[in-house]
């Protein structure tokens, strides 16, 4: 029948007008990506074959679906070597008139491993062939083939291209941590058995059978859940009753957070439990995720990363006391649309990146190192502004202590602070990050325009109440030492930073940095004093200090060429023995019944280190954890890691920190609290 369907397609679409104008080109292009260049005799390599496909026309799953017929790769090798079978990512539901394809669209990585022959001679570089075939439809389906060729050399093994094929990986369904199991009646009803899942509430669940004759395709998938689950309520196949069997394929599950995480599916006949299933309706869900939104921007103002700037905005509010109450009020609405136009800006720039496949989430942009060096170049640059070294009237400074800072100030102290705080997830901001992520761009904008609203409420409230404002202190000639000190914080600031970069890019880019803000200093020096020369000296300044940020920002660019440390365990600054995370490891832990800390953290989340050193460095800790041999798994998020990405996902939580406790034989994790204590810790691991 599915052959017959599939002719009936090809034959529809092939009786379109004649007028209609012929593209004869290729739909599709192909080529095989190695990670790496070289491989070991006897080793592996593996290898993606790439499709990047015309825009309206798709491929097919290793399961076509109602019309099509799978990709496949031929290769033709020498002697000794051996192509394992095609590992397929998670596809998509397509459908085409009154038929359900599974397929792809886009760009897609199927990927194999190749092997080689234990006699491989090191040096030689052997050309390897492959024939790849495939049909790719539109309104008309079209037989492409192309033959491949890969050229590798025999040697030391060294990956190359890792980030992509870790991306490429993440895509690939994995086995299913929890039991599923299916009961059949008018519907097929398949049952995940996971009391996590149904708490995290997915946005979505679609099943792709491995074989045709389990599940009507077309039919539409209902999500339920259950008291300790979830229940994808299917339409069976004519005929399955009949035949029953394992239900086997791919689940899809996609997280409030939009992450997606596919689970390879093996379930056979058993109970379910009743369902509840969703009925879709989102106004409620709108309402209060803008609520959550606004009160973890309250409480943001409050997280360790954001007080030094903080203390700059306190500063320019006390400056206002006792001045024109206009002033007040318009400095400080600048300085609320500042924070305001900043958390829309963040967040259209992650739904934008998001949507272009990056597996990214928040405080995704201090794991770039080039953007953390600039940021702390930036934070240099504002201790020596406040240190008095070059005057900006926005900033404020000598005389100026006794004016007005101005709204442009205002304003950029609010970028600021955004800014500083972007790294930190406060709570209730997860569950509105994770609803935002998974709406239309301009519901997820108005999530990111609450969490706005609720940072720079309480700076915006101070500048427009008269009470508020007469229970600042006076202006006065305290508040030139006030104003100096706040260099310090920045100065910490810009140290940390470099910390951070440091376990990004190692020593080079540290170096690179210091180079940078040397630089910086002198020309922030050479402005400075040349202010106070004749015309011609200020202007022979001005190009010294230009000369000098070129000089500084010069620096910053040797940072593209500086190699990436690799994620481990480098922030863990509690003094616990620990291991870098990743799921294999845990589950491997998991498996010998062994208890496990997870410490999900970057060197860039403040919050992370202070819970660190307050709830994880205690020798009441350390001495629990000896004593309950618990292995403790440092998840680094400090540079982007899918894998990471996906057991924040998996938790409900788009960024960090997360900790988790896995008590021996508990099917479900602790998870405990964002801002960590040492009681919560003992608590949670038990007596």
């Amino acid at each position: 029948m599915k052959w017959f369907a599939t002719l009936l397609f090809v034959l529809f679409a092939a009786i379109e007008p004649c007028s209609a104008q012929v593209d004869d080109g290729a739909k599709v292009k192909a080529r095989l990506i190695a990670e790496s260049a070289t491989i070991a005799p006897g080793g592996t390599v593996a290898v993606a074959f790439e499709q990047v496909i015309r825009p309206g026309w798709h491929t097919y799953w290793l399961n076509a679906g109602d019309v099509g017929q799978p990709t496949t790769l031929d290769w033709s090798l020498p002697a000794g070597w051996h192509a394992g079978a095609l590992q397929w990512p998670y596809p998509m539901r397509l459908p085409v008139g009154p038929f359900m394809d599974y397929g792809y669209e886009g760009k897609v990585w199927i990927l194999t491993h190749l092997t080689a022959p234990a006699g491989a001679r090191p040096g030689d570089t052997i050309a390897l062939k492959a024939h790849a075939s495939w049909l790719v439809c539109k309104e008309i389906c079209i037989p492409e083939d192309a033959a491949l060729g890969l050229s590798l050399r025999i040697g030391t093994a060294a990956p190359v291209d890792t980030e992509r094929f870790a991306a490429a990986r993440a895509l690939l369904p994995v086995p299913s941590p929890w039991a599923m199991r299916y009961a059949l009646a008018r519907s097929l009803d398949l049952y995940v058995a996971a009391g996590s899942l149904a708490r995290a509430h997915p946005q979505s669940a679609i099943f792709f059978p491995s074989r045709n004759g389990i599940v009507n395709a077309p039919a539409a998938q209902t999500m339920g859940f259950a008291s300790d689950g979830i229940v994808l309520r299917l339409s069976p196949a004519k005929g399955f009753a009949k035949r029953g069997g394992a239900v086997a394929g791919v689940l899809v599950l996609t997280s409030t957070d939009g992450s997606v995480q596919a689970l390879e599916v093996q379930a056979l006949p058993g109970p379910v439990p009743p369902a509840t299933f969703d009925t879709g309706a989102r106004e409620t869900g709108f309402l209060l995720a803008f609520l959550f939104a606004f009160a973890g921007g309250l409480i943001l103002n409050l997280m360790p990363c954001v007080l030094p700037v903080l203390a700059m905005k306190a500063f320019a509010l006390s400056s206002q006391a006792g001045r024109d109450r206009a002033e007040a009020v318009r400095e400080s609405l600048a300085y609320g649309i500042g924070a305001i136009l900043s958390f829309v800006a963040l967040g259209a720039l992650l739904i934008a990146l998001r949507a272009g496949g990056q597996v990214i989430g928040w405080g995704f942009q201090l794991q770039e190192p080039m953007i953390v060096a600039g940021f702390a170049l930036l934070m240099f640059g504002v201790g020596l502004n406040l240190s008095g070294v070059f005057e900006i009237a926005s900033f404020g400074g000598g005389e100026g202590l006794t004016r007005t800072s101005g709204e442009i100030g205002s304003f950029f102290t609010g970028v600021l602070a955004v800014a500083v705080a972007a790294p930190c997830t406060a709570p209730f901001m997860a569950a509105a990050l994770g609803y935002a992520l998974t709406q239309t761009a301009i519901v997820a904008l108005g999530i990111f325009l609450a969490l706005g609203f609720g940072f720079a409420a309480p700076f915006v409230l101070i500048g427009v109440s008269p009470a508020l404002m007469r229970a600042l202190p006076r202006p006065g000639a305290w508040m030139l030492v006030f104003k100096q000190a706040l260099a310090f914080a920045m100065y910490g600031t810009a140290a940390w930073l470099v910390w951070v970069l440091a376990q990004q890019a190692g020593a080079n880019a540290v170096a690179a940095v210091l180079a940078a803000m040397v630089a910086a200093a002198f020309g922030a020096w050479i402005w400075g004093m040349s202010r106070n020369f004749s015309p011609r000296g200020r202007g022979i300044g001005s190009l010294i200090t230009l000369v000098a940020i070129v000089a500084a920002l010069s620096c910053l660019a040797l940072l593209r060429t500086t190699p990436a440390q690799a994620n481990g365990g480098g922030v863990n600054v509690s003094g616990l023995p620990s291991s870098p995370y990743s799921a294999a490891r845990l589950a491997a832990l998991r498996d010998a019944r062994t208890p496990v800390f997870v410490n999900a953290t970057a060197a860039w989340c403040i919050t992370c280190l202070v819970n660190d050193e307050a709830a994880l460095s205690g020798a009441r800790v350390h001495q629990a954890f000896r004593d309950r041999h618990i292995a403790y798994l440092v998840a680094d998020w400090t540079r982007r890691d899918p894998e990471i990405t996906h057991l924040l996902a998996a938790h409900g939580r788009e960024g960090v920190p997360l900790y988790l406790y896995y008590a021996p034989g508990a099917g479900e994790p602790k998870v405990l609290p964002q801002i960590l204590t040492e009681g919560e810790v003992l608590a949670a691991i038990g007596p």
